[in-house]
């Protein structure tokens, strides 16, 4: 089956423009864009430029919980800059630098020193980037055991996204009150329950759709949707493309 990959672009030379979904992000030396895996995207470039880009299968982080949290906290890209993360953006800037000689070096175990490297720079996006997560990571025992409890709740819903979830069960679960839940989630998250729920449940279906043995009303069933119009529906919303559409674009 194949996997869709995440990317990284980091212009080095002139300024560019990438659209992702339904938003542009204007880029300029040394800013750096992460997009998320199956997302639909396009880059504008100048006529004189020179930039990175960094393909990679992150199916490895999925079984790293925290890793695949901070994942998800990228929708459809994270654009990241020297003047609002000075300190993560140099240092990702370095490793995507470390990357790039790595894989031309050609040297023994070449692989696992990119993987770590990538590790890393989402430790950085994790610690520094993520949404409100000033509000969460914090020294005060009570705000660590909410960072805990809500990084277990995205990790359940990330594992049962195919299930029947809803706001009722996963607010019991976390043990605080419907209305109190979804004001903590998306705060932790910046996003609301539902819309973290679906978008896992479309990236479970992105991986399902490059098997050929299963039809899309399969994979609609199987991601938890309870009808073929309620999956298209909301994978245009997501994607801003059908399921057919994005097959066809990854397999063809």
């Amino acid at each position: 089956m194949r996997k869709i990959p995440l990317e990284i672009i980091m212009p080095t030379e002139s300024d560019y423009r990438v659209a992702c979904s339904k938003t542009v992000f204007c880029l300029s030396e040394g800013d750096i864009l992460i997009i998320n895996p199956g997302v639909v995207h396009s880059m504008e470039a100048p006529p004189i430029g020179e930039r990175l880009i960094f393909q990679a299968d992150v199916t490895l982080l999925y079984g790293m919980r925290e890793l695949e949290t901070t994942l998800s906290f990228i929708a459809p890209a994270l654009h990241i800059t020297g003047e609002e993360s000075p300190f993560a953006h140099e240092r990702i800037r370095q490793l995507l630098l470390s990357i790039k000689e790595e894989y031309f070096a050609e040297a023994s175990l070449s692989e696992a020193s990119i993987y770590s490297k990538l590790i890393e720079i989402f430790v950085l996006i994790g610690r520094n980037n993520s949404p409100n997560a000033h509000c969460f990571y914090h020294k005060n025992s009570k705000q660590r055991e909410y960072t805990e409890r809500f990084l277990f709740i995205c990790n359940y819903i990330n594992e049962h996204c195919g299930e029947d979830l809803t706001l009722d069960e996963i607010s019991d679960l976390s043990g605080f009150s419907k209305y109190h839940f979804s004001r903590l989630f998306k705060q932790f998250t910046n996003v609301s329950f539902y819309r973290y729920l679906n978008n896992k449940r479309i990236a479970y279906a992105e991986n399902l759709l490059m098997n050929d043995e299963l039809t899309i009303t399969e994979i609609a069933l199987q991601c938890g949707f309870s009808s073929l119009s309620s999956f298209i529906r909301m994978f245009k919303i997501v994607k801003n493309c059908t399921p057919t559409e994005f097959k066809m674009m990854y397999t063809t």
